[in-house]
């Protein structure tokens, strides 16, 4: 039980920190209004570290939903 908890709060820093390195979209959104970004409908795929970063969170947040039900259904 304790090992469990030890790993829900590492992963809680992880998906913390990880959620602070992506990259800031809804400032990318603040151009509908001004008309200031072209390329705001454009399809653009991530990739490299984005995509990895994406990934990473995903994993990250399944993680964390899997440990917290564990714990709680304990």
């Amino acid at each position: 039980m304790e090992v469990l908890e030890t790993i829900l709060l590492v992963v809680s820093v992880l998906l913390i920190a990880i959620v602070l390195l992506q990259s800031n979209k809804a400032t990318d959104s603040a151009g509908i209004i001004t008309g200031a970004s072209q390329e705001l409908f454009q399809n653009m795929k991530e990739r490299g570290v984005e995509l990895f970063i994406s990934r990473l969170t995903f994993v990250l947040g399944l993680l964390f939903f899997g440990i917290s039900l564990v714990l709680f259904l304990m």
